[in-house]
């Protein structure tokens, strides 16, 4: 099956998945104080889940742009991109395809220099997320601006790989993982929301496992 057929599939799949609710457990758990989210399982390896696209770039060749609201539009390639101070940031991953993984190190730029360097506007709401492979999400500036999120570039001490969005992904710990975009390519300042690819086919605008906010 080629990029095309496999993709439309997943897409078909998931879709049913969201309208027949399937993996819901209806339970709920309280973020901070559960740490395994409900109907989640663990895991000690890292699947791989996407839209059957592994955009190839390169550091050499990746771009990031930074806009919308904001004071400073920002364009970064990798060079620009290294040199702002990095961190590591210790977090889980919880999937809506059940799965979560512990103690995930993550090194990277916090969400937050990057705002501080940007300058958002006081009307910026959401910030909207491109990627390489056309994918698209959403969410609030205030959960964009949780002390845990960054844009990571290594993963347990090693770059992040092609599979699982190197050269540089987003990570948002508080939501399923979806909402964590790999290969970024824009990020986009917003005082209006924009549904991406999953929650305009099913998926819950805000994605919380602790609340099962699996699908709308």
């Amino acid at each position: 099956m080629g990029d095309d057929g496999y993709k439309t599939k997943l897409i078909e799949t998931k879709k049913a998945w969201a309208r027949a609710g399937r993996l819901l457990t209806g339970e709920t758990a309280e973020h901070g104080v559960d740490r395994l989210p409900p109907g989640q399982r663990l895991v000690e390896n890292w699947p791989v889940l996407d839209l059957g696209i592994q955009p190839d770039v390169p550091r050499a060749e990746w771009r990031l742009l930074v806009g919308g609201l904001v004071e400073n539009e920002r364009r970064f390639d990798w060079d620009s991109f290294i040199a702002e101070p990095q961190v590591d940031i210790l977090s889980d991953v919880h999937c809506v395809t059940q799965w979560s993984r512990y103690d995930n190190r993550w090194t990277g730029m916090t969400t937050r220099h990057l705002a501080q360097l940007v300058r958002p506007h006081a009307d910026a709401r959401y910030v909207l997320f491109s990627s390489y492979d056309g994918y698209t999400t959403n969410v609030r500036i205030e959960d964009f601006l949780e002390e845990d999120c960054l844009l990571a570039h290594s993963h347990d001490g090693t770059p992040i790989s092609r599979e699982h969005g190197g050269p540089v992904r987003i990570v948002i710990p508080r939501y399923y993982f979806w909402k964590s975009p790999k290969w970024i390519k824009r990020i986009t300042f917003s005082a209006e929301d924009e549904p991406g690819f999953w929650e305009e086919r099913g998926y819950h605008n805000l994605g919380d496992p602790w609340l099962e906010q699996r699908y709308d």
